[in-house]
């Protein structure tokens, strides 16, 4: 019996020591993060690793969350409002009327269609013209789109007029005291297209203001 008691003690003994020591080191390992001063043990970085971000490769100053997006490097600020210049119309466009011509009883004068703004301005179609009393009534004069004695149209050509680009029209009519029923006008007025804003521009001369009917040919880049 003492045999067999002996035996097991010096069996047990091993086993005790062994389970005390690996309770000591799993305790060692499990505080090795408060043993170890931060930074020691740990491996590396290698010089390729490009989930590694030091210090001295951040950019200075670094923006912070609440700087503004204009703020940031490389960022663009916002787009500049076109404005449009003193004196244009809040169309972007500006009609003219040139000086009456005269040939044989038949008159006519130039127009002309101007971008004044700061964005393209798409052109098609035929002027709007109105003819004026002196009290600045509209006048019964027939207004037709088409040639002329004085032009010939070359009908409706769609432009895009950049700032600064002009468009041209020829408007003519009949002015001879015996070239029938002829209405007096004072004024006409003349916009870039039926809707828009027109501008006045007086008739000067006897031999201009009889009007029988007004004929214009369309906004073109090339004259009539």
């Amino acid at each position: 019996m003492r045999g067999l008691a002996g035996a097991g003690t010096g069996r047990r003994r091993p086993l005790a020591a062994g389970v005390l020591a690996g309770v000591l080191g799993l305790s060692l390992s499990g505080c090795a993060g408060f043993l170890v001063p931060a930074g020691e043990g740990e491996p590396e970085p290698t010089p390729g690793d490009p989930y590694r971000v030091h210090a001295d490769k951040l950019p200075t100053p670094f923006p912070s969350a609440s700087a503004g997006v204009a703020d940031r490097p490389g960022a663009q600020g916002p787009a500049p409002t076109p404005t449009v210049p003193a004196g244009c119309p809040s169309s972007g466009v500006v009609v003219d009327m040139g000086e009456v011509e005269a040939a044989l009883g038949h008159r006519a004068v130039g127009l002309s269609l101007t971008n004044c703004g700061s964005k393209p301005y798409r052109v098609t179609g035929y002027p709007s013209v109105r003819a004026l009393d002196e009290a600045g009534d509209p006048l019964p004069v027939p207004v037709n789109p088409g040639s002329s004695y004085m032009g010939t149209d070359r009908g409706p050509k769609e432009v895009m007029l950049k700032p600064g680009q002009t468009v041209r029209s020829l408007l003519a009519w009949v002015s001879t005291p015996t070239g029938g029923d002829l209405i007096e006008g004072d004024a006409l007025e003349i916009a870039a297209a039926p809707g828009l804003e027109g501008r006045t521009f007086p008739l000067k001369g006897s031999d201009v203001r009889l009007l029988d009917e007004l004929n214009m040919t369309a906004w073109r880049t090339d004259p009539a």
